[in-house]
Protein backbone atom coordinates (compact mmCIF):
# COMPACT_ATOMS: atom_id res chain seq x y z
CA UNK A 1 0.00 0.00 0.00
CA UNK A 2 2.82 2.42 0.90
CA UNK A 3 6.43 2.25 -0.25
CA UNK A 4 8.95 4.68 1.23
CA UNK A 5 12.33 5.11 -0.45
CA UNK A 6 15.35 6.81 1.12
CA UNK A 7 13.12 9.21 3.06
CA UNK A 8 14.84 11.92 5.10
CA UNK A 9 13.82 15.02 7.02
CA UNK A 10 16.43 17.43 8.32
CA UNK A 11 15.82 20.29 10.70
CA UNK A 12 19.01 22.30 10.37
CA UNK A 13 21.76 19.91 11.43
CA UNK A 14 19.32 17.43 13.02
CA UNK A 15 18.43 14.37 10.93
CA UNK A 16 15.07 13.48 12.45
CA UNK A 17 14.45 10.89 9.71
CA UNK A 18 17.55 9.66 7.94
CA UNK A 19 17.31 7.49 4.80
CA UNK A 20 14.31 5.33 5.73
CA UNK A 21 13.15 2.55 3.40
CA UNK A 22 9.83 1.02 4.45
CA UNK A 23 6.99 -1.05 3.00
CA UNK A 24 3.52 -1.02 4.54
CA UNK A 25 1.66 -3.98 3.09
CA UNK A 26 -1.98 -3.72 2.06
CA UNK A 27 -4.26 -5.09 4.78
CA UNK A 28 -1.53 -5.17 7.44
CA UNK A 29 -1.32 -3.64 10.88
CA UNK A 30 2.25 -2.40 11.08
CA UNK A 31 3.68 -1.32 14.42
CA UNK A 32 6.25 1.45 14.70
CA UNK A 33 8.22 1.53 17.94
CA UNK A 34 11.38 3.12 19.23
CA UNK A 35 12.80 5.24 22.03
CA UNK A 36 11.78 8.86 22.49
CA UNK A 37 13.36 11.05 19.82
CA UNK A 38 13.72 8.17 17.37
CA UNK A 39 11.84 10.05 14.62
CA UNK A 40 8.53 8.14 14.73
CA UNK A 41 6.23 11.17 14.78
CA UNK A 42 8.30 12.95 12.12
CA UNK A 43 8.00 9.90 9.88
CA UNK A 44 4.23 9.88 10.40
CA UNK A 45 4.04 13.59 9.59
CA UNK A 46 5.96 12.99 6.36
CA UNK A 47 3.64 10.17 5.28
CA UNK A 48 0.57 12.26 6.14
CA UNK A 49 1.81 15.34 4.22
CA UNK A 50 2.25 17.59 7.25
CA UNK A 51 5.98 17.84 6.50
CA UNK A 52 7.73 17.84 3.16
CA UNK A 53 10.76 15.52 3.00
CA UNK A 54 14.31 16.71 2.51
CA UNK A 55 14.96 13.69 0.27
CA UNK A 56 13.17 10.53 -0.78
CA UNK A 57 9.88 9.29 -2.18
CA UNK A 58 6.51 8.18 -0.82
CA UNK A 59 4.46 5.92 -3.08
CA UNK A 60 0.79 5.28 -2.24
CA UNK A 61 -0.89 2.43 -4.08
CA UNK A 62 1.48 2.91 -7.03
CA UNK A 63 1.19 6.72 -7.13
CA UNK A 64 3.97 9.13 -6.16
CA UNK A 65 2.47 11.31 -3.41
CA UNK A 66 5.73 12.71 -2.04
CA UNK A 67 4.81 16.36 -2.59
CA UNK A 68 1.13 16.18 -1.67
CA UNK A 69 -0.19 18.06 1.35
CA UNK A 70 -2.29 16.58 4.14
CA UNK A 71 -5.66 17.72 2.75
CA UNK A 72 -4.80 16.22 -0.64
CA UNK A 73 -3.79 12.92 0.97
CA UNK A 74 -7.01 12.97 3.00
CA UNK A 75 -8.95 12.79 -0.28
CA UNK A 76 -6.79 9.83 -1.32
CA UNK A 77 -7.65 7.94 1.86
CA UNK A 78 -4.63 8.63 4.09
CA UNK A 79 -5.84 9.58 7.56
CA UNK A 80 -3.77 10.40 10.61
CA UNK A 81 -4.88 10.47 14.24
CA UNK A 82 -2.96 12.30 16.96
CA UNK A 83 -1.79 11.38 20.43
CA UNK A 84 -4.03 14.17 21.76
CA UNK A 85 -7.47 13.72 20.21
CA UNK A 86 -8.91 16.56 18.14
CA UNK A 87 -12.66 17.03 18.48
CA UNK A 88 -15.33 19.71 18.40
CA UNK A 89 -15.96 19.78 22.16
CA UNK A 90 -19.37 21.47 22.12
CA UNK A 91 -20.82 19.14 19.46
CA UNK A 92 -22.22 15.69 20.17
CA UNK A 93 -20.39 12.55 19.13
CA UNK A 94 -22.90 12.11 16.29
CA UNK A 95 -22.36 15.67 15.09
CA UNK A 96 -18.58 15.27 15.27
CA UNK A 97 -18.77 12.31 12.91
CA UNK A 98 -21.10 14.08 10.52
CA UNK A 99 -18.57 16.94 10.25
CA UNK A 100 -15.82 14.69 8.83
CA UNK A 101 -16.58 14.27 5.09
CA UNK A 102 -15.22 17.18 3.08
CA UNK A 103 -17.02 19.17 0.42
CA UNK A 104 -20.48 19.05 1.96
CA UNK A 105 -23.13 21.19 0.24
CA UNK A 106 -23.95 23.06 3.44
CA UNK A 107 -20.42 24.46 3.58
CA UNK A 108 -21.40 26.99 0.90
CA UNK A 109 -23.49 29.98 1.99
CA UNK A 110 -25.12 30.17 -1.44
CA UNK A 111 -26.17 26.52 -1.24
CA UNK A 112 -27.95 27.15 2.06
CA UNK A 113 -30.34 29.37 0.07
CA UNK A 114 -30.49 27.55 -3.25
CA UNK A 115 -30.08 23.87 -2.34
CA UNK A 116 -31.86 23.41 0.97
CA UNK A 117 -33.53 20.16 -0.06
CA UNK A 118 -30.26 18.67 -1.31
CA UNK A 119 -28.52 19.70 1.90
CA UNK A 120 -31.23 18.05 4.00
CA UNK A 121 -30.92 14.83 1.99
CA UNK A 122 -27.14 14.87 2.33
CA UNK A 123 -27.39 15.39 6.08
CA UNK A 124 -29.80 12.45 6.37
CA UNK A 125 -27.29 10.21 4.59
CA UNK A 126 -24.44 11.47 6.78
CA UNK A 127 -26.46 10.86 9.93
CA UNK A 128 -27.32 7.34 8.78
CA UNK A 129 -23.65 6.57 8.12
CA UNK A 130 -22.57 8.11 11.44
CA UNK A 131 -25.11 5.99 13.31
CA UNK A 132 -23.85 2.87 11.52
CA UNK A 133 -20.28 3.72 12.60
CA UNK A 134 -21.41 4.30 16.17
CA UNK A 135 -23.19 0.93 16.21
CA UNK A 136 -20.13 -0.81 14.71
CA UNK A 137 -17.93 0.51 17.51
CA UNK A 138 -20.51 -0.24 20.22
CA UNK A 139 -20.61 3.36 21.45
CA UNK A 140 -24.33 4.06 21.04
CA UNK A 141 -24.46 5.21 24.66
CA UNK A 142 -22.18 8.11 23.70
CA UNK A 143 -24.05 9.23 20.57
CA UNK A 144 -25.61 12.35 22.04
CA UNK A 145 -22.86 13.14 24.54
CA UNK A 146 -20.82 16.29 23.99
CA UNK A 147 -17.39 15.25 22.75
CA UNK A 148 -15.71 17.58 25.22
CA UNK A 149 -17.19 15.58 28.11
CA UNK A 150 -15.62 12.29 27.03
CA UNK A 151 -12.65 10.64 28.71
CA UNK A 152 -9.32 10.50 26.90
CA UNK A 153 -9.88 6.88 25.92
CA UNK A 154 -13.38 7.57 24.62
CA UNK A 155 -12.00 10.41 22.52
CA UNK A 156 -9.52 7.95 20.98
CA UNK A 157 -12.48 5.76 19.98
CA UNK A 158 -14.13 8.78 18.38
CA UNK A 159 -10.92 9.47 16.45
CA UNK A 160 -11.15 5.91 15.12
CA UNK A 161 -14.82 6.44 14.30
CA UNK A 162 -13.95 9.57 12.30
CA UNK A 163 -11.73 7.50 9.98
CA UNK A 164 -14.78 5.38 9.14
CA UNK A 165 -16.72 8.38 7.83
CA UNK A 166 -14.56 8.57 4.71
CA UNK A 167 -13.04 6.05 2.32
CA UNK A 168 -9.89 5.35 4.33
CA UNK A 169 -7.08 3.37 2.68
CA UNK A 170 -4.39 3.85 5.31
CA UNK A 171 -4.89 4.97 8.90
CA UNK A 172 -1.90 6.27 10.84
CA UNK A 173 -2.53 5.88 14.58
CA UNK A 174 -0.30 7.95 16.86
CA UNK A 175 -0.17 6.37 20.34
CA UNK A 176 -3.83 5.46 20.39
CA UNK A 177 -3.26 3.70 23.73
CA UNK A 178 -1.59 6.60 25.54
CA UNK A 179 -3.38 7.40 28.80
CA UNK A 180 -6.16 4.87 28.15
CA UNK A 181 -7.30 2.42 30.83
CA UNK A 182 -6.90 -1.28 30.12
CA UNK A 183 -10.62 -2.00 29.60
CA UNK A 184 -11.05 0.76 27.04
CA UNK A 185 -7.73 -0.10 25.43
CA UNK A 186 -9.03 -3.62 24.77
CA UNK A 187 -12.16 -2.13 23.19
CA UNK A 188 -10.02 0.09 20.96
CA UNK A 189 -7.89 -2.91 20.01
CA UNK A 190 -10.99 -4.94 19.17
CA UNK A 191 -12.23 -2.11 16.93
CA UNK A 192 -8.89 -1.90 15.08
CA UNK A 193 -8.86 -5.66 14.49
CA UNK A 194 -12.46 -5.62 13.21
CA UNK A 195 -11.74 -2.75 10.85
CA UNK A 196 -8.70 -4.60 9.57
CA UNK A 197 -10.33 -8.01 9.20
CA UNK A 198 -13.87 -7.05 8.14
CA UNK A 199 -13.29 -3.85 6.19
CA UNK A 200 -9.72 -4.29 4.96
CA UNK A 201 -8.25 -1.21 6.64
CA UNK A 202 -4.47 -0.89 6.50
CA UNK A 203 -3.01 0.49 9.73
CA UNK A 204 0.36 1.79 10.81
CA UNK A 205 0.61 2.65 14.49
CA UNK A 206 3.10 4.29 16.82
CA UNK A 207 2.86 2.75 20.25
CA UNK A 208 4.96 2.23 23.39
CA UNK A 209 2.76 -0.48 24.96
CA UNK A 210 4.39 -3.68 23.71
CA UNK A 211 1.52 -5.86 24.92
CA UNK A 212 -0.85 -3.80 22.76
CA UNK A 213 1.58 -3.92 19.83
CA UNK A 214 2.02 -7.69 20.24
CA UNK A 215 -1.71 -8.27 20.15
CA UNK A 216 -2.34 -6.24 17.00
CA UNK A 217 0.77 -5.81 14.89
CA UNK A 218 2.81 -7.89 12.47
CA UNK A 219 5.31 -6.70 11.41
CA UNK A 220 6.84 -4.39 13.98
CA UNK A 221 9.37 -1.79 12.77
CA UNK A 222 11.90 -0.36 15.22
CA UNK A 223 13.19 3.16 14.61
CA UNK A 224 16.26 4.57 16.37
CA UNK A 225 18.06 7.86 15.68
CA UNK A 226 15.98 8.43 12.56
CA UNK A 227 16.82 5.09 10.97
CA UNK A 228 15.22 1.65 10.89
CA UNK A 229 17.04 -0.53 13.37
CA UNK A 230 15.22 -3.78 12.61
CA UNK A 231 11.91 -5.26 11.50
CA UNK A 232 10.28 -8.48 12.68
CA UNK A 233 7.46 -10.19 14.51
CA UNK A 234 6.60 -8.94 18.01
CA UNK A 235 8.41 -11.89 19.59
CA UNK A 236 11.52 -11.28 17.48
CA UNK A 237 11.52 -7.60 18.41
CA UNK A 238 11.13 -8.26 22.14
CA UNK A 239 14.05 -10.67 22.12
CA UNK A 240 16.37 -8.54 19.97
CA UNK A 241 19.48 -7.39 21.83
CA UNK A 242 19.86 -4.44 19.44
CA UNK A 243 16.34 -3.26 20.31
CA UNK A 244 16.86 -3.72 24.04
CA UNK A 245 20.12 -1.77 23.86
CA UNK A 246 18.42 1.06 21.93
CA UNK A 247 15.71 1.33 24.56
CA UNK A 248 18.11 1.04 27.47
CA UNK A 249 20.13 3.85 25.96
CA UNK A 250 17.10 6.05 26.57
CA UNK A 251 16.70 4.88 30.16
CA UNK A 252 13.73 2.61 29.42
CA UNK A 253 13.48 -0.51 31.52
CA UNK A 254 13.84 -3.92 29.93
CA UNK A 255 10.45 -5.05 31.23
CA UNK A 256 8.75 -2.68 28.77
CA UNK A 257 9.94 -5.02 26.02
CA UNK A 258 9.16 -8.22 27.91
Amino acid sequence: MITIKNLSKHFGGIRAVDGVDLHIERGSITGLVGPNGAGKTTLFNLIAGLYQPTTGEIILDGEDVTDLLSHQLFHKGVLRTFQIAHEFPTLSVLENLMMVPAGQLGESLINTWLKRKEIQEEEKELQKKAEEVIDFLSISHLKNERAGNLSGGQKKLIELARTMMVDAKVVLLDEVGAGVNRTLLRQIGDAILRLNEERGYTFCMIEHDMDFISRLCNPVVVLAEGQILTTGTPDEIKSSHAVIDAYLGQGIKTKELA
